[in-house]
């Protein structure tokens, strides 16, 4: 009787170990709480092609995975839309009525929708009947959304758990997505709504509006602001090209600017101009983002439109950021390129002086704007091989070098520097002004800036000594003299100041 017992006991035992172990397995993907996904947009009124391009969008707001199947789309107006698949922590699920629907991306499933015009209510519901969102749950009319244009309707912020239509907005522009004949949807399609105003940072181009005149490449920068915990992103930017062809794209310093490493890599979609995939990552293990706001790339494309044009560049299907645990709700802000082919002019900065900054280790730079009225200023440092360095750009007169600054600060003290200043003016740029100054305060050697030259800086040179420009080991901070290698040079200017304080 004891053996049987105990062969029951271990029998329980490997079953509840067996029955954790399936648990496990299938843990990444978790029930979901009303709100945690919604109903984020809705073509309601078909394409400019096709009134059966109809599509629905759900977003999952929160950070885990979401199982669908069971799930439904209660219609006032037709059958209920059964749902099955998985939908990612921030990502979206997009229903089509047809696989052309959204001709350029792929349904994450094909379902009859039939949504009429004068307006449905629409009921999402999990496998055990709970209600999760709903939209127009009262009946009556769209919220919003145009059955001319054929502009979809967006929600504006999917935290909002409440069924009301102010959370609700008409799309403003599209995301380079195409309907059935290839139209261009104005709706966002997987993509954050062009109405978004969430949580979370935002990932903007320059401005809202570019404008080029009588320039043949213009350049446009992609920034974040106010992230958190920024890790890596992937985006796809579309452009007008009619207007564009792609050139370039350079990684800007604010994924990196704490030193550690990033891929950065860019390429045309398909090598067809008109769509470019971006993407970058922190190699970093484990992982850990940046906070703040800053430039994460710059694009430079060349002008091949000869008349008077516009178009927009914005964000595509399936772009995100993600932190150190996965992705994040952002809003992504489209531009319109505004092209003039008239010749414009800006000229040089005027009084352009340099003078210590307010803290050491810091030079400012102050100029006058020309009578042209420049929009912005290019500021540029004079790198060790010669070349310039782009510091920044600002719209006001002046700017610090400091240690804060991508590319610049780690100044020697007694080691003159050339700064170059361009006003800009829609996109046009005009002549370069140069200066150049240079720190006094401090002492050459103090390569770890203690204030007195040691044992500590003569180990800090011994570890880059004989390096040069295109080694690991090669640190600004010990090269004393400027001259792009770490040598006897260098050593005789820590000899020369050994024990001396500042």
């Amino acid at each position: 009787m004891q053996k049987i017992i105990k062969k029951s006991f271990s029998l329980l035992v490997m079953m509840t170990l067996l029955t954790q172990s399936v648990t496990l397995e299938i843990g990444n993907v978790f029930a979901a709480s009303p709100g945690d996904v919604v109903i984020n947009e809705v073509a309601w009124a078909g394409s400019t092609d096709s009134a059966n391009d109809e599509w629905i969008e759900l977003y999952n707001s929160s950070n885990q995975a979401v199982d669908l199947n069971g799930w439904i789309i209660e219609d006032d107006g037709a059958p209920n839309y059964n749902l099955a698949g998985n939908i990612a922590p921030h990502g979206y699920f997009l229903i089509e009525k047809n696989e052309n629907a959204v001709s350029t991306i792929s349904a994450d499933q094909i379902v009859s929708i039939s949504l009429a015009n004068s307006g449905d209510s629409l009921i999402l519901k999990d496998s055990a009947g709970v209600v999760i969102d709903s939209v127009n749950g009262s009946g009556g009319a769209w919220y919003v959304g145009d059955a001319t244009t054929k502009a979809t309707m967006e929600k504006i912020d999917p935290s909002i758990k409440v069924d009301a239509a102010n959370n609700w907005a008409t799309a403003k522009v599209g995301n380079g997505a195409n309907s059935s004949a290839g139209s261009a949807i104005i709706g966002t399609p997987r993509a954050a709504n062009s109405n978004y105003a969430g949580s979370g940072p935002e990932i903007r181009f320059d401005s809202a509006e570019i404008k080029v005149n009588g320039v043949t490449t213009v350049n446009v920068g992609v920034y974040a602001d106010n992230a958190l915990d920024l890790y890596a992103y992937g985006f796809e930017i579309n452009y007008p090209t009619n207007l564009l062809s792609f050139q370039s794209a350079q990684e800007a310093a604010f994924l990196k600017a704490d030193g550690t490493n990033t891929a950065f890599n860019a390429a045309l979609k398909n090598h067809t101009e008109g769509s470019l995939i971006i993407g970058d990552a922190r190699l970093l293990n484990p992982p850990k983002g940046v906070d703040g706001s800053g430039k994460l790339f710059d694009l430079t494309f060349k002008v091949v439109a000869t008349t008077n044009a516009s178009g927009n560049v914005s964000f595509g299907g399936g772009s995100f950021i993600s932190n150190s645990e996965g992705d994040l709700a952002a809003k992504f802000s489209p531009t319109v390129i505004k092209y003039n082919n008239s010749v414009e002019t800006v000229g040089p900065v005027t009084n352009l002086n340099i003078a210590p900054g307010e803290k050491r280790y810091s030079l400012k730079l102050a100029w006058d704007a020309d009578a042209s009225g420049a929009t912005s200023y290019i500021v540029k440092r004079k790198k060790v091989d010669g070349s310039f360095a782009t510091l920044g750009t600002v719209t006001s007169g002046n700017f610090v070098d400091d240690d804060l600054v991508s590319g610049g600060g780690k100044f020697v003290p007694g080691v003159t520097y050339q700064y170059q200043v361009v006003a800009v003016k829609n996109n046009v740029q005009g002549s370069v002004v140069n200066i150049s100054g240079k720190e006094t305060r401090g002492l050459a050697g103090d390569n770890d800036r203690s204030d007195i030259v040691n044992g500590k800086d003569l180990e800090n040179l011994a570890r880059s000594f004989g390096s040069d420009l295109a080694d690991e080991q090669y640190n600004p901070l010990m090269d004393t003299n400027f001259d792009g290698i770490i040598d006897g040079k260098d050593l005789i200017d820590v000899g020369v100041n050994f024990g001396m304080s500042y």
